[in-house]
């Protein structure tokens, strides 16, 4: 029953939130920063939906990687979030982006692959150095890890509580490694967002796995 259900998980909520916002996630730097940034508007009280579009919006107006962010006018950052009716927390993610892009110029030279090798490859100070980027707390780490780990293998079983209490919550196993011995590694970043989105929408799954 749970490999039935994984697979359903799998084939009808597996999309990960990169590839909804339109980022062919690759250890480069553009893809990677279009990440954080989904993982820092993913992490406020908004819906995913409108976290997504918000990426989207930044991308489209050629917001993609850390130099060009540290560039760009304020209002522009603050136009393009509001196009995507990002808007109670539009100024001050604005400035949080763009404060975080000046810092991670200077510290990474715009590359968080050299955060990684900072870190060691360590999960947990990976975790830790991420938080360094303002607005970036333990939820918006939490995202970013969570769908890093297919190109930071060494992240890998990576579950958080998110995903791992809606695992719970469906009779799956609730550790990142329970899950990982169900399923191929490449998988796993799309078997975490697809527990994320079934919570995200009030955990149904099972029921209807059920009907």
């Amino acid at each position: 029953m749970a490999d039935e259900l994984i697979d359903r998980l799998l084939r009808e909520q597996g999309q990960t939130f990169a590839d909804e916002a339109g980022i062919a996630l690759r250890d480069k730097p553009s893809p990677l920063y279009r990440l954080l940034v989904l993982s820092l508007l993913s992490a406020t009280r908004i819906s995913a939906g409108i976290a997504v579009a918000a990426a989207r919006e930044l991308s489209e107006d050629r917001l993609r990687t850390v130099p060009a962010m540290a560039a760009a006018p304020w209002q522009q950052i603050v136009d393009a979030l509001g196009r995507a009716h990002y808007k109670r927390y539009d100024e001050s993610t604005a400035t949080a982006l763009g404060d975080g892009a000046r810092l991670l110029h200077e510290r990474y030279h715009g590359d968080l692959r050299k955060l990684c090798q900072e870190a060691g490859g360590d999960g947990g100070r990976i975790h830790a150095l991420l938080q360094e980027h303002p607005r970036i707390g333990p939820v918006g780490a939490d995202i970013f890890c969570r769908e890093v780990q297919g190109v930071w293998t060494e992240l890998q079983p990576y579950c958080d509580r998110a995903t791992l209490d809606q695992a719970a919550a469906l009779g799956l196993p609730h550790t990142a490694a329970g899950l990982a011995r169900r399923i191929d590694s490449p998988d796993l970043t799309r078997l975490s967002a697809a527990l994320v989105r079934v919570r995200l929408r009030g955990g149904r799954f099972e029921a209807k796995a059920h009907e």
